[in-house]
């Protein structure tokens, strides 16, 4: 009989200690599958250039747009310069993430490349606003924003890396420039950004167009639009209602510029994408916002020429926020660039932001390292 009770009682402890084993394995191995899947942005470092830094007789200056070359593993910035200092151009970084710490020496500008128009020349001054970038694995596309107030359309131009233009893709007719539509001033198409599969581009307004509601406030964001283009019919395709936040203030009374935009776009594949917005007011300064976006259930409003009275009628693109500046030991400058860089020794994603000083004397150029598993 105690034979009998042993033999019961060491099956028991048996079983005890294999549930806890299988308990044990079970949790690390979710601990594991949610490191994984969590989206994770690490900040590693900033290098900072203050403005009227010159290279190669330019002004560095209005970086507000960067993509990166994997085979020269080298990177491209767009100055938003309206070949106002210089004629429009992009600068050619290295960024060198090999070195055990981040410091002055890890990003170097090693060229600068003059855009030419389809005359072969420079830009005239003022009759572009340069300000997304994007490399398609031979060449570049760059976007410009236009002038309102001059009436210069927007554009997107793909260009060679020598600055020659080689193609322009159509803009809608509803982003034109019209007397009561299309985009508004200085808050049009500051981002570009092209998927891994090479089949789409995507671009998308700062803020909403004329005909489909307000600016951002400190109350409510405003109704942008993604625009997608199909890269080998060279045609746009599908667009989508992106709502930004609204700005970040505490007060509604200050004078001077308030703003939040929706500012740049990386494609994570074709149906999501990490967005950079970038709010700015007197009490707050910038704050800077990333967050995963997801298209899959988003409505198609290409053929929706105004959404001024149908936004409560259609279904936003999701956002997830990831990341707020804000709550890093850093002051964020104009941060309005953003692109993945190689992968690091730790098999993580590295990811670069760089600021727009706007050529002003109080501001830099800010670049901002980060790590991550997107």
């Amino acid at each position: 009989m105690n034979k009998k009770k042993n033999q019961i009682f060491i099956s028991l402890i048996f079983t005890f200690v294999t549930c806890l084993v299988i308990l044990g394995i079970t949790a690390i191995v979710i601990k594991s599958m949610t490191q994984a899947t969590i989206p994770q942005i690490t900040f590693l470092g900033e290098v900072n250039f203050p403005t009227g830094l010159t290279f190669k007789n330019t002004e560095v200056g209005g970086l507000s747009g960067i993509t990166y070359n994997p085979d020269q593993q080298i990177y491209y910035a767009i100055s938003d310069d309206r070949s106002s200092k210089a004629p429009a151009r992009f600068y050619t970084l290295k960024i060198d993430l090999e070195a055990d710490k981040i410091s002055e020496e890890t990003v170097t500008f090693i060229d600068v490349t003059t855009l030419l128009n389809e005359t072969g020349k420079s830009f005239p001054p003022l009759t572009l606003d340069p300000e997304g970038i994007t490399f398609t694995g031979t060449n570049l596309f760059i976007s410009s924003e236009g002038d309102r107030e001059r009436q210069i359309q927007p554009f997107i131009r793909e260009f060679s890396l020598a600055g020659k233009q080689l193609q322009n893709l159509p803009i809608p007719e509803k982003f034109l420039i019209q007397a009561d539509s299309g985009i508004r001033n200085n808050m049009a198409l500051e981002n570009l950004t092209i998927t891994p599969s090479q089949k789409y581009l995507f671009t998308a307004t700062e803020n909403a167009l004329v005909q489909d509601g307000a600016a951002a406030n400190i109350s409510t964001g405003s109704p942008c639009r993604i625009l997608k283009y199909d890269l080998i019919k060279g045609q746009p395709v599908k667009e989508f209602l992106y709502i930004t936040e609204a700005i970040t203030s505490t007060s509604n009374n200050l004078g001077g510029l308030k703003t939040n935009g929706l500012v740049e776009l990386i494609a994570l594949d074709d149906t999501h994408l990490l967005s950079l917005e970038r709010s700015f007011s007197l009490d707050t300064g910038n704050v800077i916002k990333l967050f995963k976006v997801d298209l899959s259930d988003a409505d198609n409003i290409q053929q929706i020429n105004s959404l001024n009275t149908q936004l409560t009628n259609i279904s936003p693109v999701q956002k997830e926020l990831l990341l707020d500046l804000s709550n890093l030991e850093l002051i964020s400058d104009n941060i309005e660039g953003m692109t993945f860089g190689p992968i690091l020794a730790d098999g993580r994603r590295s990811l670069i932001l760089v600021s727009d000083n706007n050529f002003n004397h109080l501001q830099v150029t800010q670049v901002l390292i980060f790590s991550t598993n997107l």
